[in-house]
């Protein structure tokens, strides 16, 4: 087992691999949060460019931590994914949290090059958990080979 220990202001975040048999888990998490599914639309119908730009910029800040985190790893083998998202509050829609936000860190993973591909080939499913943490909103993200 490996861990990887990065520092973000007054808090510290782990990303880890560990072997459980033959089966491989590795986590990243994104400190914060990422916009959701209506800021997105409402982006899109104002300007397309609008649209284009935020979903550059969530998924340039999950490529980022994916490949700090994770460093240059490549996953031959399908995945399930797990994500926790952590809200500093309740007033988002837990569908609008998690749609925007599992397609920009999926196309982030194939862009960084840890996954072949986001297609039903590679990604053979996925689960959402949602919690409140007023102080460290964040995403986990934990990527298990099958």
């Amino acid at each position: 087992m490996w861990l990887l220990f990065i520092t973000y202001h007054k808090y510290t975040w782990a990303a880890s691999a560990a072997r459980k048999g033959a089966v491989m888990e590795y986590r990243f998490i994104i400190p914060g949060r990422l916009d959701n599914l209506n800021d997105y639309i409402s982006a899109e119908r104002s300007n397309r460019y609008k649209g284009a730009k935020m979903k550059s910029t969530n998924q340039n800040l999950a490529f980022q931590e994916a490949c700090i985190q994770l460093g240059d790893m490549h996953i031959k083998r399908p995945v399930k994914m797990v994500y926790r998202w952590y809200e500093k509050d309740r007033r988002r829609d837990l569908d609008n949290i998690s749609s925007f936000g599992r397609k920009v860190i999926q196309d982030a993973l194939v862009e960084a090059g840890i996954l072949p591909d986001d297609g039903w080939k590679y990604i053979k499913g996925f689960t959402d958990e949602f919690y409140v943490d007023k102080k460290y909103p964040r995403i986990e993200v934990t990527i298990i080979e099958l």
